[in-house]
């Protein structure tokens, strides 16, 4: 390797791309090549598509838009499948499993890569807690409403538990357990993890698909009028965003503006196509697979909650849903409340595959940064047995079941399921670095071989941020003082580990030892 100005040893110090495919850096590539474009695309279903598909379009068009929510979801559907692009040219000449923390390490530089990384382990650390956390009340909801409809009293939640399990906050048994056991399933194979994720999507996609079909037999055009309700001003209270810091006015539901707020709630549904790409290494020719699966599996994604949305609103008034529970009670409000029950088992399928795919990923970003020496080396090392970096995962497990019972740790100060947003953060953080990656390498590395190319750079990546500049801004501020101060923390876990025992900069070193003794002689 030559010693060229970007490659110095400095914060900036950017990993030569050559590196990140090369199978002597670190020992890269020793992951099992498992995926091919189908199970990709499941991957991509598995995180995208959870229990959110049978609320969040009820709660938007009850809150926020009316039956114009389905605009709304074309519109966020476009405004991801712009950053989902940016993705598919990066996966396609880096297929790695860094992710957006591969992709900055090359396009900015070591400290921009960590910050990356930094905001991605915070991204998907908080989901898997988040999304048990969520598990268990579904899975609590799913046995009583068993009973329920059963009319056997017999199914419920046995008493010597019912204290602990389905409750927002104290200490949480069934999280525990969905979270442990997926844990120890990642740990032990991706083939288990792949044909696990195959049986739970396909489940979950049957039973979408069933509510889909079930709403349609009650669609009535009328129900859409009018299909843009009149614009009303909403009482302000609570956080508030750094738009309504910005623009200093009164937020207002419905109409144009309720359209494009409900966009921005909307466009997080479909945050999880990014994940896919950690799945690179171990997928067979990847450069072209990785953005087939990616934009294929969004795509999919779109019309599926297109379609809930659709058969919702169209079922009843928009104004007659509970934006608590918004599908259930249009179900029942057409006198289906059995369908209450295909919600259910839908729900608790969504929330496990979820959790599932977060596991697989965050183990792979861990496991990149460990092999680039940012992070302990020991997190890198392939279990001989299982083939996976199997002490990454017991982490990723261990630390997701301790952030899942945070408040019992905090003592009741802060909930899990208050950090919602900062999921979202952190996400969308990657989002901005690698649509602008694009450009930069396209003008730097022209040369590279890339098996998929965004359409209309520079265009295009800048819409990209645009798009997701404007979803940041609908973050609450406090969602913002937690990330500064997170940030905060990674930089100094940088200076005082990941500076000094960065790998690049010890391959930097060496190659500049020899050249300053031949100058001394």
């Amino acid at each position: 390797m030559s010693v060229q100005a970007p490659f110095r040893n400095n914060l900036l110090r950017r990993l030569p791309i050559e590196e990140t495919v090369s199978p002597h850096y670190g020992g890269r590539h020793r992951l099992a090549l498992i995926y091919k474009t189908r199970d990709l695309i499941v991957l991509g279903l598995g995180v995208m598509v959870g229990a959110g598909i049978f609320k969040i379009a009820g709660q938007q068009a009850a809150t926020t838009a009316g039956p114009a929510v389905i605009v709304s979801f074309v519109i966020a559907g476009l405004a991801c499948l712009l950053s989902a692009l940016s993705y598919a040219e990066l996966s396609s000449t880096m297929p790695v499993a860094g992710s957006a923390y591969s992709f900055t390490y090359v396009a900015f530089g070591e400290i921009w890569a960590w910050v990356i990384g930094w905001a991605l382990l915070l991204e998907l650390q908080l989901a898997a807690a988040v999304v048990g956390r969520a598990w268990s009340l579904y899975a609590t909801q799913l046995i009583t409403d068993v009973g329920t409809i059963s009319g056997v009293s017999a199914i419920h939640v046995p008493r010597a538990i019912a204290g602990v399990v389905g409750h927002e906050t104290g200490f949480d048994l069934f999280s525990l357990l969905i979270l442990a056991l997926l844990a120890v399933v990642v740990a032990i194979g991706a083939r288990l993890s792949l044909y696990t994720l195959w049986f739970m999507v396909l489940a979950k996609v049957i039973a979408i698909g069933l509510v889909i079909a079930g709403g349609l037999l009650f669609f009535h055009p009328a129900n859409l009028k009018p299909f843009v309700p009149p614009a009303r001003p909403v009482p302000t209270g609570g956080d508030r965003t750094v738009l309504d810091l910005i623009t200093g006015g009164a937020p207002h539901a419905f109409g144009l503006f309720g359209i494009f707020a409900a966009t921005s709630a909307i466009a997080f549904a479909y945050i999880g196509f990014d994940l896919i790409a950690t799945a690179a290494e171990e997928t067979q020719d990847a450069p072209r697979r990785v953005p087939a699966g990616m934009i294929v599996s969004l795509l999919i994604a779109i019309a599926l909650y297109i379609g809930v949305a659709v058969a919702m609103v169209g079922m009843v008034p928009y104004g007659r849903l509970d934006p608590a529970t918004p599908l259930a009670s249009a179900f029942t409000a057409v006198g289906s409340s059995g369908m209450g029950l295909v919600i259910d088992v839908g729900a608790v399928i969504g929330l496990a595959t979820v959790i599932l795919v977060v596991m697989v990923a965050q183990t792979r970003v861990i496991f990149a940064m460990a092999r680039d020496g940012l992070l302990p080396a020991p997190l890198a090392a392939i279990s001989g047995r299982y083939k996976v970096p199997t002490r990454a995962a017991l982490l990723v497990g261990g630390t997701a079941i301790a952030l899942s019972q945070v408040d019992v740790w905090t003592f009741g100060k802060v909930s899990v399921l208050t950090l919602q947003q900062m999921i979202v953060i952190g996400t969308l953080f990657a989002f901005l670095f690698v649509s602008a990656g694009v450009p930069v390498l396209r003008r730097s590395r022209p040369d590279l071989p890339r098996g998929f190319r965004v359409p209309g750079v520079p265009v295009t990546p800048i819409l990209a941020i645009g798009a997701t500049g404007w979803l940041m801004l609908n973050l609450h501020l406090r969602t913002w003082e937690y990330f500064g101060i997170w940030m905060a923390f990674g930089l100094i876990v940088y200076l005082l580990y990941g500076r000094t025992n960065s790998r690049l900069r010890h391959t930097l070193e060496g190659h500049a030892a020899p050249a300053q003794g031949r100058h001394r002689r």
